[in-house]
């Protein structure tokens, strides 16, 4: 049985980052990850800009108080300047509108007092070279790489890439993940119950998780407790998918057949078993670069199986540098007081202290309790054996990201 360190290291090894693609940019592109860097191609801005409507002048000629200059000519945003700025001149600028030549500092409009006759007084008495203007290159000279690889794609590197003309960027795509919920006791929501049958949850709860974290998804219906069946299923799927996850019969009882059913589609099997709880029988193995997961049946363990291995796996495909999953120490928002055989991973939540974050246990009643699952946001992380922590004791906790 792996610790559950170990069990993660196995899995990142054999977990190899996607080819990468070109796409159009757009906001699907959000959450991806560049795979190569990005360069200016030009100086950003172009031309030196006013930033704030007002007037460009020469900062020396406003070296006295309230001086009076003649204003010659306006320039607007995307305009061109008609003339440049000689002594004694003025010229009308908004903000975005290209500094003229001659010009040196930008004096803002409520420092200003336009006066007949096309002239204006000046009132700022400090008027400094460089005031109010923003350089050319200030923001980015050409050839700078302004993006590099490994850049988690936001709203505004989505910006950065249109500013420097880039119609699309170099990613690594989402994975393929195909999920297989099993058990003759499952029946999807919708369709009649029978007597000793359960609603499938498994299906849709992990096509969410690997939908959260950045993958796409195809379900395949549920698998039966018949080893041929199952044989069938998942030898249409394996060879097209870059992650398989199977929830349920994967443990050492008359009805877990996944083991042996991937035995002989050709899976190598790396581990079967992990010292946790929930979600101690954890199976992994490959095909080739495909990544196999036998995940337990119970709820929550299947979901914090997902968070701890498979989500880490489909981050490094994607091209995250760090995979996670991310641990921080956050302090008790109340006492807990258990005892475990395993180390145990706590729904919780989140929530503001008078200082910081604190961490506060949710009510729960173990592997099946996933409407107790719900509210949480993060996972407590417990040692094994007696556990008496009091308020305010800082404890691993584990985020559960969007």
């Amino acid at each position: 049985m792996l610790e559950v360190a170990d069990a993660l290291a196995e899995v990142l090894s054999r977990t190899r980052p996607s080819a990468p693609v070109e796409v159009a940019l757009s906001n699907r592109v959000v959450g991806s990850v560049l795979a190569e860097g990005v360069r200016a191609e030009a100086d950003s801005p172009p031309f030196p800009k006013s930033l704030r409507d007002g007037y460009a002048v020469r900062a020396a000629d406003c070296a006295a108080p309230n001086t009076e200059l003649r204003v010659v000519a306006e320039v607007a945003a995307g305009a061109v300047p008609s003339r440049p700025v000689g002594p004694g001149e003025a010229v009308r600028i908004f903000t975005g509108g290209p500094i003229p030549d001659g010009a040196d500092a930008v004096v803002m409009q409520e420092d200003a007092e336009p006066l007949d006759g096309d002239r204006v007084r000046i009132t700022d008495p400090r008027v400094k070279p460089g005031q109010w203007v923003f350089a050319r290159g200030t923001e980015m000279r050409a050839g700078d790489v302004v993006l590099p690889a490994g850049t988690v794609i936001n709203p505004a590197a989505v910006g950065v890439l249109a500013s420097v003309g880039r119609t699309d960027a170099v990613v690594c795509p989402a994975p393929w993940v195909f999920v297989l919920p099993t058990g003759n006791e499952l029946v999807e929501p919708g369709n009649p119950r029978g007597a000793g049958q359960i609603f499938n949850s498994n299906g849709p709860m992990l096509a969410a998780q690997v939908a959260r974290a950045g993958g796409y998804c195809g379900e395949g219906g549920i698998g039966p407790d018949a080893a041929a069946d199952l044989r069938d299923l998942l030898r249409k799927e394996i060879d097209r998918s870059d992650v398989l996850l199977v929830a349920g019969g994967v443990s050492v009882g008359k009805f877990d057949l996944v083991p042996a059913v991937l035995d002989e589609l050709g899976v190598a099997v790396h581990f079967r078993q992990v010292r946790m709880k929930p979600g101690k029988p954890l199976l992994f193995g490959t095909r080739g670069d495909a990544l196999v997961f036998g995940l337990p049946g119970n709820p929550v363990s299947a979901f914090v199986c997902f968070e701890l291995f498979v989500r880490p796996a489909l981050r490094k495909m994607l091209g995250h540098a760090d995979p996670g999953p991310v641990t921080v120490s956050v302090p008790l928002a109340e006492g807990v007081a258990e005892v475990n055989d395993r180390p145990t991973y706590r729904p919780a939540k989140l929530e503001p202290a008078e200082v910081g974050w604190a961490v506060r246990p949710l009510p729960w009643l173990g592997a099946p309790d996933l409407r107790g699952l719900q509210p949480a946001d993060a996972l407590i992380v417990l040692p094994p054996g007696e556990a008496r922590l009091d308020r305010g004791t800082p404890v691993p906790v584990i985020p559960l990201l969007a």
